[in-house]
């Protein structure tokens, strides 16, 4: 029967640990192997039965009993039970590998005196292999916790993306459908083309929505269609301006960021307003940091009088659900009349 490989045996359960002992125990060895090189085999076994002794009694330590009682640690209990298996394993061995007629280890100077050097190199070595190796445990379980906990934050990260994108999309649907619903019933002729633009924007869009983290350039596809989709409801009281910085549309964000801006200016900025308004979007990467900027000239401060709104908090709470706390969201009025959304975060592209 051929023996086992070298990559077999280190596929058996229980093999580190077998290689530890083993190194642990080759220093006591190559220390009595000057004194014993005739009998090499005799001292390999009195070394190698109190190492497989204290590796057996600290995985059955391990296990065995399943609980403890108060104020033992399992560690203690473990180390313990190495230090008592080693010695005992010499005594026995000292007392039951010897034929009676040589009579009791402790009656013979030269065994007894080996028996104390195998005892006390067995208990200096092996309780401190047991607690390097339990220690070494520890850190292993530790990276493997934080690797779970990092695990499983993403699925936590990824869960309220999903439940705040949820959120969003009803509230940004709905508003363009109340605008087309009004367009009908006030019997404007431009019911019929709005429509028409929102069916083909809800195509190119609404299958992106659902996607946790999108491009600049793809939010600035529905900026333009949605502001195309604007100016045909109100053609003369509506103009707006796009510049976008180099490099800026690879940068990543939340589906619908620029989206909220700007639906934030038409319906708290510009529908208020009898003469409408201008809209100006800007979005600039400075320093690692990419900024947007949404201004308009409608009503201005007051029309946003009660607080961010539904769209800017989802907003706030989807980019720091991406990026974390490093972001920043500010509100101004600019003179004489009109409203400012500033947004920033960090700026990525993978």
């Amino acid at each position: 029967m051929p023996l086992p490989s070298l990559s077999t045996l280190q596929r058996l359960p229980g093999w580190r640990r077998l290689r530890t002992a083993l190194l642990a125990a080759l220093p006591v060895y190559l220390f009595f192997l000057p004194l014993w090189l005739d009998r090499w085999a005799a001292l390999l076994l009195r070394v190698g039965l109190p190492t497989l002794a204290g590796l057996a009694a600290f995985c059955i330590a391990e296990r065995w009993p399943r609980r403890l009682p108060a104020g033992i640690a399992r560690w203690a209990w473990q180390v313990g039970a190495v230090a008592l298996a080693i010695p005992l394993t010499v005594l026995l061995f000292y007392q039951l590998a010897f034929p009676a007629e040589a009579g009791p280890f402790w009656q013979d100077p030269k065994r007894l005196e080996a028996v104390f050097a195998f005892c006390f190199l067995g208990c200096l070595i092996g309780p401190w292999t047991a607690m390097s190796a339990l220690l070494r445990q520890r850190d292993a379980a530790v990276r493997q916790a934080e690797q779970q906990r990092g695990e499983l934050e993403r699925q936590v990260l990824g869960a309220q993306l999903q439940l705040l994108q949820a959120q969003v999309q009803p509230h940004f649907l709905f508003n363009t459908l109340a605008n087309v619903q009004a367009l009908v019933e006030e019997g404007s002729p431009q019911a019929g083309p709005v429509l028409s633009q929102l069916i083909a924007y809800l195509r190119a869009a609404v299958p992106r929505l659902h996607e946790p983290q999108a491009r600049l350039g793809q939010e600035l596809e529905r900026v333009r269609a949605y502001l195309a989709l604007m100016q045909l409801r109100m053609p003369d009281r509506l103009t707006f301006c796009i510049e976008i910085g180099p490099g800026c549309e690879a940068l990543l964000c939340p589906p619908l960021t620029l989206m909220t801006l700007v639906e934030n200016a038409i319906r708290h900025g510009l529908d208020p307003s009898l003469d409408g308004g201008h809209i100006e979007l800007t979005v600039q990467e400075q320093a690692g940091r990419c900024r947007a900027r949404v201004s308009d000239s409608g009503e201005g401060l007051q029309a946003h009088s009660s607080g961010l709104g539904t769209g800017l908090i989802r907003l706030r709470e989807r980019l720091e659900a991406l990026f974390g706390p490093d972001i920043s969201l500010k509100l101004s009025a600019p003179e004489p009349h009109g409203f400012t959304v500033e947004l920033e975060w960090p700026a990525r592209k993978d």
